[in-house]
């Protein structure tokens, strides 16, 4: 009876661990019900792929990374940290009190901010063009790959996620390139507003952009599924977008609410590791591993059933129903 138990408990062990367990499809009695059950199912089933995947994706945040240490990491100079810093050294300068000397050191603490020259604005938009001009194709590629896992299809990481390019080159760009800016324009504005004044309609627009871009960040979870799944115009794909962000609006809110717990765990643990002699390396590294494809699949995971409800199985039942009236005319042509 230990035995069994070992055996079924190494068994286990050595089926996951196994890479080439994912390219199998899903079993044809199984329950394939978009449910939370099968959602961990497919996602322990497919973890050596998706990490794969999220490999794969890593020049979707390279240059971001690279633009960051090029903003912030380039030469600096000691700037005042407060705006009363100005007045109080001239009040100073011109006549030295007790007062103004302990204003002083109270408001003259200084910090450090970034010079920027050409070379940083050239390194910057190197990045910012470069990940513009390949944002549709690397999201094309990863969609068509978790919509597969979503779907219980085989899945070829390497393979599929080019062939998905290939057949999407042209609409993947173009769509690619008006969501890279979009989001652009809508962390601009947010940025903007939240640094302004309050005031009533300064405060209107920050809520309206909010509310934009929570809209923008459901919808971009059905924009890449439908490219890779229907041959639409970039129009159809945003107008079905924003009706699928409306009519799925509680599998949206789980997907969010996933997203927010894998987050959590990621921060969870960079504060665990941080506590250790390997201090902040390994927490920063995991998420290069496994965070931004096991998010995509999550939103696949909560998109697809909507558009297959949707889009999917009418246009299956109007053709099941054109089949059956043509033999039911044949069946009756025949009788005659």
């Amino acid at each position: 009876m230990a035995t069994q138990k070992k055996n079924g408990f190494m068994g286990k062990l050595f089926k996951f661990f196994d890479y080439n367990r994912d390219n199998r499809p899903d079993a044809l009695e199984e329950d394939t019900t978009p449910t939370l059950k099968r959602y961990f199912k497919v996602l322990g089933r497919r973890f050596w792929k998706l990490v794969s995947l999220n490999l794969m994706m890593l020049p979707l945040v390279v240059p971001v990374l690279i633009a960051i240490y090029l903003y912030f990491a380039m030469n600096q100079t000691p700037t005042a940290n407060t705006l009363l810093f100005p007045q109080l050294y001239g009040a100073n300068t011109i006549q030295s009190s007790t007062e103004s000397t302990f204003l002083l050191d109270l408001f003259g603490a200084q910090l450090n901010v970034p010079v920027y020259g050409v070379s940083t604005y050239i390194g910057i938009g190197i990045c910012a063009l470069l990940l513009a001009l390949t944002f549709g194709w690397q999201n094309i590629g990863s969609t068509y790959i978790v919509r597969n896992m979503v779907r219980g299809e085989p899945v070829f990481v390497w393979s599929d996620y080019f062939y998905a390019i290939k057949r999407n080159l042209k609409p993947a760009f173009l769509l690619g390139l008006l969501d890279f800016v979009v989001i652009f324009l809508l962390g601009y504005d947010l940025v903007y507003f939240w640094n302004q004044p309050s005031s009533f309609w300064l405060d209107v627009g920050f809520y309206g952009i909010c509310a934009m871009v929570i809209l923008y960040f459901f919808m971009r979870f059905y924009i890449y599924l439908m490219l890779v799944t229907f041959d639409l115009s970039i129009r159809k794909i945003l107008k079905n977008a924003l009706i699928f962000t409306m009519l799925g609006i509680k599998r949206n809110l789980m997907a969010l609410l996933g997203i927010i717990c894998i987050t959590a765990i990621n921060i969870a643990l960079f504060f665990v590791f941080s506590m250790t002699p390997l201090g902040i390396a390994i927490p920063l590294v995991l998420p290069l591993l496994y965070y931004m494809a096991v998010t995509s699949f999550t939103c696949a995971y909560a998109a697809y059933p909507i558009i297959d409800r949707y889009m999917i199985e009418p246009y299956i039942n109007q053709n099941n129903e054109e089949e059956e009236g043509i033999a039911g005319e044949i069946e009756s042509s025949t009788e005659e």
